[in-house]
């Protein structure tokens, strides 16, 4: 019997219920209707430090991600992230980037790099690109300026990249500041399912 696929949701969005939640609801149920176990991780109720640029988890040379002394929830969290085969990284538009909490995420992939004092440059200890991604972008703006800009998504795609996936699918949802808990539409709603089953499609 195969092993099913496992797909983690990473959530930078400070609202339950929101645009970035239903987006995110409707690619993991479309995984799971496809056989992927599924999970999701709301970066708001984890206890993440933010990166003190001590180095010390690019010090050691090696392929593993190096140990940050920082005691919070990280560690676990990569270790979900590396235990499966794709992932979402989803995140509302806040004073034109990411959310500060996806920030903070991003930046704490810093263990992934090996880059020793002195050295002009990191270099990465991520060796292959096994995982796929689908990031997830929503916007009060219409759409259409979250895709000219390619910063937010591209920082996303980036930090994806950083964790051994290639991005398969982008979602920008424009719009999305009408009310708190504002539903999503039925052709969001449908590429939202296709990259979930994207997600989920068995390994090449």
């Amino acid at each position: 019997m195969n092993e099913r696929i496992r797909v983690t949701a990473i959530i930078g969005s400070y609202r339950r219920g929101g645009v970035i939640d239903t987006a995110v609801d409707e690619i993991l149920s479309a995984a799971g209707e496809a056989g992927a176990e599924t999970a999701r991780i709301y970066l708001t109720e984890r206890h993440i430090e933010f990166c003190a640029n001590c180095r010390t988890c690019t010090l050691e040379e090696g392929e593993l991600r190096g140990a940050c002394p920082l005691g919070d929830e990280m560690g676990g969290i990569l270790d979900r992230i590396e235990r499966s085969d794709a992932i979402v990284l989803a995140s509302p538009v806040n004073f034109g980037t990411v959310t500060a909490v996806m920030k903070r995420f991003i930046e704490r992939l810093a263990c992934y790099a090996y880059w020793p004092w002195g050295a002009k440059i990191p270099k990465s200890r991520t060796r292959t690109m096994r995982k796929r991604a689908v990031v997830v972008v929503s916007s009060a703006a219409p759409s259409i300026l979250t895709r000219l800009h390619p910063g937010i998504a591209g920082l996303l795609k980036k930090a994806s990249g950083i964790l051994g996936a290639r991005t398969i699918g982008e979602l920008h949802i424009g719009l999305a500041a009408k009310s708190p808990k504002q539903p999503i539409g039925e052709r969001t709603k449908r590429k939202a399912r296709t990259l979930g089953k994207g997600l989920a499609s068995p390994k090449s």
